[in-house]
This record gives structure tokens, C-alpha cells and sequence, in this order.
């Protein structure tokens, strides 16, 4: 990944004797191309998910089955897998899939148009205005899918408290507990994954960017 770092360019003109001419616009250019490449890295990772999801929507609505495993949480539960259980839960997990999809697929839209207002042309306080707002979309996005999780996780247990009433079945405590601390860890650990996963895939572009930014920050200081 190209990167421009400012350090590395300080400590070039320390060890030359003859130091190479980057004036400050020079710089503040090369700052903000570094920058806009980053965005564009970010927009490319979040349109590969989308593909990647979009592909697992695909897979699985019309080739394989990834609703097996709940169903057969569900049969511990003692609900029966019924006919019509099979087809709400279908409908169920058609509409959660769906969300999912539209959630990525706007913030691909939205990374988009943040790219594409973002002009190294632009004065350095509108340049660094543009990144600001950049960094939180993604933050957004981010939340957005920790939060997307939770619901999920909400929508699914609620259902099954449904299904369970509706067929009449009344889970002795020690179970119970179990459901609802096994539902509450599982939440934890997929939180704990999506937030290491961005943490690594997103953390380390952000992290190159605040740095460009506050360099920049920095210049318009000077000036």
C-alpha cells in the first residue's frame, strides 16, 4: 500500500547534505493525495463486502442452508420443526439477509460520494473539513453494524419466545438461564470479532489517515 509519510521525508532531509526542495504546497499536495488513496482503500474494502455478502445471499437462498444451525437450537428447546415454523423463519431470515445488504450498500454509496467530494484541489480547511466527515462515516459504519448485530440477535430471540408460545412449551429454569446467557455471551463474542475485525481491516488505513490529517492540521496552523 503506497503511503506517504512525512516522517520518513523530515528525516531524509536531516541525513542529505543538499536537501531536496518540497516547498510547504508541495507537501500539503502529497498529504492530500496520500489521504484521498486511503479513502479510496476504504471504498474498495467496503464494496468487496458488499460483493461478499451479496454472494452469501445468493449461496444460500438458492443453493445451500446456513438456517439449519438455529433450527437445531430450536429443537433443544423442544419446538417442533414444523411445516410453518420452516416457512416464518424463512420469511424471517429473507428480511434480516435484505437488511443486512441495504445497510452495506449504503454506506458503499455513501463512502462513494464522500470520495468524490473530496478534492486535493481544495483549500487545505476544506480539504481537511472533507476528511473529518470521511472518518465519521466510517465510524458510523462501524456502530452501524455492531448495532445491526444486536438487533439481529434481538429479532431472533424474540422469535423464538414466539414460537415457543405459540406451541405451548414452557422451558424449566435451568434452561432458560442457559438460553439467555448462552444468547448474551455469543452477542458479546460477535461484538468482540466485528470490532477486532475493523479494528485491523479499517483501524490501520484510519490510523494512516489521522496522521495525514493531523499534519495537516499543523500546516494550517503555520499558516
Amino acid at each position: 500500500m503506497a503511503e506517504f509519510d512525512l516522517d520518513h521525508l523530515k528525516k531524509t532531509w536531516q541525513e542529505q547534505e543538499v536537501q531536496p526542495k518540497y516547498d510547504s504546497p508541495q507537501i500539503e499536495a502529497m498529504l492530500n493525495k496520500s489521504s484521498r488513496n486511503y479513502v479510496k482503500y476504504i471504498l474498495w474494502i467496503s464494496i468487496a463486502e458488499f460483493l461478499v455478502i451479496l454472494g452469501l445471499n445468493f449461496y444460500y437462498s438458492f443453493i445451500g442452508d446456513d438456517s439449519e444451525s438455529f433450527m437445531n437450537i430450536l429443537g433443544k428447546l423442544g419446538i417442533e420443526n414444523t411445516v410453518d415454523l420452516q416457512a416464518d423463519f424463512a420469511h424471517l431470515y429473507f428480511v434480516l439477509k435484505f437488511v443486512s445488504l441495504v445497510l452495506t450498500g449504503v454506506f458503499v454509496v455513501l463512502f462513494y460520494q464522500n470520495y468524490k467530494k473530496i478534492n486535493v484541489e481544495s483549500n487545505l480547511k476544506k480539504f481537511i473539513l472533507q476528511i473529518i466527515s470521511f472518518k465519521k462515516t466510517v465510524n458510523i459504519f462501524i456502530l452501524a453494524n455492531i448495532l445491526l448485530l444486536v438487533f439481529f440477535t434481538t429479532v431472533l430471540t424474540v422469535f423464538t419466545f414466539y414460537i415457543l408460545s405459540q406451541q405451548h412449551i414452557q422451558l424449566s429454569h435451568p434452561t432458560l438461564i442457559g438460553f439467555i446467557v448462552g444468547t448474551v455471551l455469543m452477542t458479546i463474542l460477535s461484538i468482540v470479532l466485528i470490532w477486532l475485525y475493523y479494528r485491523i481491516v479499517y483501524g490501520i488505513i484510519m490510523k494512516r489517515l489521522g496522521k495525514n490529517l493531523d499534519e495537516l492540521k499543523k500546516m494550517e496552523s503555520v499558516e
